[in-house]
């Protein structure tokens, strides 16, 4: 045997010795799943005493002086003029204090509950809940192609969340599955979540009669007196900003609050478009219109579960295309949640937000600044935590991995600072003494497994062992990890007489109405 056939094997012998550390080191899947977080670290705050005054006051005047519509929902304002308010066609004027009067029947804590009990979650107070990318029409798959997603799609991103240790739920439409009708595939979308995950879901917001069909479906998993009585689904009713409520949402929003289920009021905004370009000011109509939609919801039903949501985005000046990752964002969602606080209501905004089109460096950074903001904001909820890409168009198989991963280093990250005394180290300080290491020691053989986040994706190895493992990238791997867990991916137990009941439903309700694709 030459030397080059030597070393050529050589090589092929460390590559696999490299590879089965790496799978070991991973487990070949999946670890154990994280609870949701409850955040040690304090909350990141931007806006003294006499900010949040300032904020608050312009924000009473928006409501009282230049109102918010409710449009084509004769009930809605039938039931804002019994509350008080000024009602002058679609527009609702409301004197001050009212709004902040209802939501005191709102809760500041609730349980979001998940069909395995073992999955449920907190939201509000200290905790925090990672849930997936929500709402791309298109997919970028594994095999680097853009295309339009599919309902296979849909599914796989339902298991990677059920898989993913760091997530908390398995979300709502993490992407658009455009070869179902489109009055049909809410039904295939609820299911998806019931089957293939036993994580907390959300559910249909595009139509009154689909928010209907989520709640007839959660009956059939969790009973009709335990919906009607505990939150089940979570739910993302976004203002139509500038401060307008349109009958979609207007709509599933009654469906949700009717039957005891949270609702996110979520104004959607980009700055400078749909919003003032300044911070204040988009602070000031966000909190208008939450106040507004959240108030809302006691009216139809007192004790009824809301969030204060924003989802901020500043857009580019010169071509009008959103921008993500950029700083006067953070400082909206930053001082939004100090806002929420304020008024007792749980708060959702951030994520892994970008706008690159593939999951580069770009992708990266403008991600890592909005999944640290999110942390240190506060955020009780937070949508989008993976899978982001492309501004919101397009749900990433990679970036999915690729995020899960980092929210990891998040949970690490809100863990704190462990003042035990155990932590405090001083038995290992003794034992090296000056001029050694702590390697050996004690101490760290107890602590050497646990002591770090050890990121599943990473390569921190040196370059010659990298080079000879392929010289891979890290979209690349995440590749990698993903169809390993999709290949290993097992469904959680669900009762036979439950998903033939789903099942049933969904071919009734299917064969009551022809398809349509608009």
């Amino acid at each position: 045997m030459d030397q080059t056939t030597d070393q050529a094997e050589g090589g092929g012998r460390r590559t696999r010795g490299a590879a089965a550390r790496r799978a070991a080191r991973t487990g070949g899947g999946p670890g154990p799943s994280l609870p949701y977080i409850t955040r040690k670290i304090r909350e990141y705050e931007v806006l003294d005493e006499e900010g949040l005054e300032l904020i608050e006051r312009n924000a009473d005047l928006i409501l009282e002086e230049i109102g918010i519509e409710f449009r084509e929902d004769a009930e809605a304002l039938a039931l804002w003029k019994d509350a008080g308010a000024d009602v002058r066609g679609e527009r609702v004027h409301f004197p001050k204090g009212l709004c902040r009067e209802l939501l005191k029947t709102a809760p500041p804590v609730f349980t979001w509950h998940a069909r395995n009990p073992e999955r449920n979650v907190q939201i509000g107070g200290k905790a925090t809940v990672f849930a997936p990318v929500y709402g791309p029409p298109f997919v970028r798959d594994l095999e680097g192609v853009r295309r339009y997603a599919t309902i296979e799609d849909f599914r796989n991103f339902v298991k990677l969340a059920y898989m993913a240790p760091s997530m908390h739920s398995s979300g709502g439409t993490v992407c658009e599955p455009v070869d179902v009708p489109v009055n049909k595939r809410h039904l295939d979308m609820v299911y998806s979540h019931i089957k293939y995950s036993d994580k907390p879901f959300m559910g249909s917001v595009t139509a009154p009669e689909r928010a209907e069909d989520t709640i007839a479906m959660a009956k059939l998993v969790f009973g009709d007196e335990f919906v009607e009585n505990n939150c089940v689904t979570l739910n993302l009713i976004n203002a139509n900003s500038p401060m307008v409520f349109d009958e979609t949402m207007v709509g599933a929003l009654k469906v949700y609050a009717r039957h005891n289920q949270a609702t996110v009021i979520s104004p959607f905004i980009l700055s400078g478009a749909m919003s003032p370009v300044t911070v204040a000011g988009t602070l000031t109509q966000i909190l208008a219109e939450v106040l507004a939609g959240a108030s809302f919801t006691q009216l139809i039903r007192k004790g009824a579960p809301v969030l204060f949501g924003t989802f901020a985005a500043s857009i580019s000046m010169q071509s009008g295309a959103p921008t993500f990752g950029t700083p006067e964002p953070s400082l909206v969602s930053y001082g939004a949640a100090q806002l929420a606080r304020r008024l007792g209501l749980p708060f959702r905004t951030g994520g892994s937000l970008c706008g690159s089109k593939v999951p580069d460096a770009q992708a990266a950074h403008e991600s890592a600044n909005t999944i640290n903001m999110t942390l240190l904001a506060g955020t009780n909820f937070s949508l989008h935590a993976a899978g982001w890409l492309e501004g919101g168009l397009v749900s990433s198989y990679e970036k999915f991995m690729i995020d899960q991963d980092q929210l990891g280093m998040m949970q690490k990250m809100a863990e704190g600072v462990d003042l035990s005394e155990d932590a405090q180290a001083l038995s290992a300080i003794r034992e090296v003494g000056p001029g050694s290491h702590y390697l050996g020691c004690a101490h760290t053989q107890a602590h050497f497994q646990t002591a770090f986040y050890r990121s599943a994706l990473a390569d921190n190895n040196s370059y010659e062992q990298w080079e000879v493992e392929g010289e891979k990238r890290i979209e690349q791997r995440a590749n990698a990890l993903c169809r390993s867990w999709l290949e290993s991916y097992e469904a959680p137990a669900l009762d036979p007489d439950i998903d033939e009941a789903l099942l049933a439903f969904i071919r009734q309700k299917k064969d009551s109405m022809p398809d349509a694709f608009t």
